[in-house]
């Protein structure tokens, strides 16, 4: 774990980012930088995503991101692959302006630096299981054995060798999301980002695949952007953690910090909030001494 991401060039970096939605987010720009606050700018008609917010994560580093609902969490991970586009500011990942990209220099960069882990697993019905691993090197263009061999050596690597031919409703919720993170996972890229991919399955399930998560990232190394809701999660994996409130970050730290060390009283409460909140896992019979 880390308490600071080590010197060097990060590989995602959030400069000065205003996100406003409404009908004219540059306007209600001029009103922020003017001294409106978020709900102030609400009565207007726009919504406040992320304010002025900059952040930094280092090449190979797991960071969680965290907060309540309507905190920014979200946007702020849609902004790295621009499915989201900033107001204000800028997004480099790895030296790169994502938002400086016109449409040709996006369409690269999403399917050779990054790849998304969804919620709802966001597979493609019509496809096999095997079809939905390979899709990402299908669209960059790899030939056809190439990319249905690198998707199957993932498909095992998941736990899924023998379901390549199955369709995706003919498997488990848990067995789709790991059908999204093989298909994540077999394009390649230094970055991936994961938008609270565990948070539909069981608890169990879930356990299972943070453990998978965690050894494939010690691994490989990748960059990881992890939004969850779960302090569990994001202790367990995270070597960071940000914490955000009305699109901004109140704090950011390794999880020791986070836990032991609450920048404010909105972090205090938070932590508190999640932990009574949790929600207790059934007992397993095949649960190691050190298992959570």
């Amino acid at each position: 774990m880390r308490d600071a991401p080590p010197a060097g060039a990060p590989m995602i970096e959030f400069a000065a980012v205003t996100t406003l939605f409404g009908r004219r987010p540059q306007r209600a720009l001029e009103r922020f930088r003017a001294g409106a606050d978020k709900a102030a700018l609400l009565a207007e008609g726009h919504v406040l995503a992320l304010a002025d917010l900059s952040l930094t994560i280092a090449p190979g580093e797991f960071f969680a991101v965290m907060g309540l609902s309507g905190s920014g969490k979200s946007t702020l991970i849609r902004h790295v692959n621009r499915l989201i586009d900033p107001t204000a500011g800028c997004i480099r990942v790895d030296g790169i302006e994502v938002s400086a990209l016109d449409r040709r220099g996006l369409e690269a960069f999403r399917r050779r630096r990054v790849a998304m882990v969804f919620q709802h697993f966001g597979l493609l019905p019509h496809r096999t299981v095997l079809e939905n691993a390979a899709y990402g090197l299908e669209v960059r263009g790899e030939p056809r054995a190439e990319r249905e061999a690198r998707a199957a050596a993932w498909l095992e690597r998941v736990g899924l060798a023998g379901y390549e031919r199955h369709m995706p409703q003919a498997l488990s919720g848990g067995m789709r999301q790991r059908v999204g993170l093989a298909r994540a996972l077999a394009v390649e890229t230094p970055v991936l980002l994961m938008d609270e991919p565990f948070s539909a399955l069981d608890p169990l399930t879930r356990a299972e695949l943070q453990d998978e998560l965690a050894a494939l990232h010690r691994g490989h190394g990748r960059t990881v952007l992890f939004v969850t809701h779960d302090l569990d999660e994001a202790a367990r994996l995270a070597d960071r953690i940000a914490i955000l409130r009305d699109g901004a970050v109140v704090q950011v730290g390794a999880p020791a910090d986070i836990l032991e060390r609450p920048a404010d009283e909105h972090v205090r409460a938070f932590v508190g909030a999640v932990r009574r909140d949790r929600p207790q896992p059934p007992s397993s019979p095949f649960a190691s001494p050190s298992a959570g």
